[in-house]
């Protein structure tokens, strides 16, 4: 690690594992989803929301802190987009659970439940690495294991296009069920750009 004269602002570290452990808890709602009825899905939406909120607070105060602070624990730029797309990760996840509602969805297609267990995996990763950003030790796996399951996600979401468009489903459904799968692929995205980011900020301070 690269020896600094200079004092760091360490409260990043803090806030950027609060805001992963948030998402453990946006995880943990969508898995709940699964297994919920139409009636309880409305009250898990309202958790998801609460959530989401908690994960804007949280990003907002890393963006003030960043305006604030006038030395870094890394480049700026790198904790603009590690903020960010953290945000991103709970956006996206309390959008399909919201979408779920909307639409009123009584069943979900199959293969859905593997698209959340991959969210869910990456979640506990992401929250479990969070706090290495301070010695940048440990990480390398991290964010391969991430990759990787952003790739099986990939893999999941083409069977489940190719399930929604195998004629099974009339053009409504196969439309709102598409929305939602897309945008839990979307979730799996954000988590890689968060390892991607992970990984950037690794190699700059090695």
């Amino acid at each position: 690690m690269r020896f600094r004269l200079t004092p760091r602002e360490t409260s990043f570290y803090d806030m950027f594992a609060a805001s992963a452990d948030n998402i453990v808890t946006g995880s943990k709602l969508l898995m709940e989803l699964l297994g919920a009825d139409s009636s309880a899905r409305a009250e898990i939406a309202e958790r998801m929301r609460a959530a989401e909120h908690a994960g804007d607070d949280a990003t907002h105060a890393i963006f003030h802190q960043l305006n604030s602070s006038f030395i870094t624990p890394f480049d700026r730029e790198d904790i603009y987009n590690l903020a960010s797309s953290l945000d991103d990760i709970m956006d996206f996840m309390e959008e399909a659970v919201d979408l779920v509602v909307l639409y009123n969805v009584e069943e979900l297609p199959k293969g859905v439940e593997q698209q959340i267990e991959v969210l869910s995996r990456a979640a506990e990763l992401t929250a479990e690495a969070m706090p290495h950003l301070r010695t940048m030790d440990n990480l390398t796996e991290y964010w391969i294991e991430v990759n990787r399951l952003e790739n099986q996600a990939d893999q999941i979401h083409r069977k489940l296009l190719a399930q929604l468009f195998n004629g099974k489903y009339d053009a409504i459904e196969v439309l709102k069920l598409k929305q939602i799968v897309d945008v839990l692929e979307e979730a799996a995205d954000a988590f890689e750009h968060v390892a991607n980011t992970v990984e950037t900020i690794a190699v700059k301070e090695s």
